[in-house]
């Protein structure tokens, strides 16, 4: 081998970027310190961009194609070093290529409950979970944002970044579509598009689309959800004999999962009793037909009383129906 042919070896004729895996977002060619030839052959290929950087800075930008490396088509680079027209030397550039495919199933989460304005709880503390998708649509901004001095970016480098702009999107966002929390689940997929445009205010500077906005979940505060159990509940006092038969079934349940031991069995017994009790009256229910309506302890009454009480300091009643509630159960008394 000649010393000419040494040199030419040098020299690098082909430019490409095969992914090899499917989180790499930015990619630095690694050129190994070597000159690129003139008329060297650069192929960027579909979902790809690839951005030549002269001394830190932006020179020329490939869409995809197949392009030969020449002062005509590498007209910034050309005037950055002052090139003479027909300059034939290798010369020596930075290439990075940027994927502009769709990265999906980004997460996204409130690391602290979200204070939320409710018609029927007033003020909710929730949290809330989900995904989104995004994808480059501005080479050089996000080069600029991104890139660093690291010959390879990750998505989940992105993704860290953009969570701390998506999690406070979403509470802005969701305290002015004013949603009781209790249509949240219904309205996931239109509260996606609602937010979608607000958050895309805060990644257009990045070179970023968001392609799609998920909410997968939300939680509320276990004593809003035990306030809602008991709502829920208290919705069957109209009917007294239902609400006495959902008590009894509620505690049986609790007794069978106390396995084992002699305090379990004795649940176990007084659940018996306590079933056969209600079949009881349930058939004497049958055997009275002008009554239609099963008489309750007045201990019973005044629980339940109590109960409608704390739903109405809660804000879960309103005084109308606090009172409506109060008169049938004073009725039965």
């Amino acid at each position: 081998m000649g010393l000419f042919d040494f040199v030419s070896n040098e020299f690098i004729e082909v430019i490409d970027w095969v992914e090899t895996d499917q989180d790499t977002i930015i990619q630095k060619f690694p050129d190994k310190g070597n000159n690129i030839k003139m008329g060297a052959q650069l192929t960027v290929r579909e979902s790809q961009i690839a951005i030549f950087v002269n001394e830190g800075k932006i020179a020329d930008i490939y869409q995809p194609g197949r392009y030969e490396l020449t002062t005509e088509n590498m007209p910034v680079l050309t005037t950055l070093k002052g090139w003479k027209y027909g300059f034939k030397s290798p010369f020596k550039v930075d290439i990075y290529f940027v994927s502009t495919k769709q990265f999906t199933n980004l997460k996204w989460g409130t690391p602290n409950p979200v204070m939320v304005r409710d018609p029927e709880f007033k003020q909710v503390r929730i949290k809330a979970f989900g995904t989104y998708f995004i994808r480059v649509n501005d080479a050089a901004l996000f080069f600029k944002e991104f890139a660093g001095t690291a010959p390879v970016l990750r998505i989940a480098a992105v993704e860290d970044r953009l969570r701390d702009i998506v999690s406070p999107k979403f509470a802005e966002s969701l305290a002015e579509a004013n949603v009781a929390v209790l249509d949240l689940v219904s309205r996931y997929s239109e509260m996606g598009e609602v937010i979608k445009p607000f958050l895309q205010q805060d990644f257009t500077p990045f070179g970023i689309e968001l392609t799609k906005f998920q909410i997968t979940s939300t939680t509320l505060p276990p004593e809003v959800e035990a306030f809602y159990d008991k709502m829920t509940t208290m919705n069957m006092v109209g009917d007294m004999s239902k609400f006495t038969q959902f008590q009894t079934a509620t505690s049986i349940e609790k007794a069978a999962e106390n396995e084992g031991g002699g305090a379990g069995a004795g649940v176990g017994i007084g659940a018996g009793f306590a079933m056969g009790n209600l079949m009881s009256q349930n058939m004497n229910q049958q055997n009275q037909v002008n009554q239609n309506q099963v008489v309750q302890s007045k201990d019973d009454i005044m629980k339940m009383l109590k109960d409608l009480g704390e739903l109405k300091n809660a804000g879960i009643l309103t005084e109308e129906e606090f009172d409506t509630k109060k008169k049938e159960l004073l009725a039965k008394l």
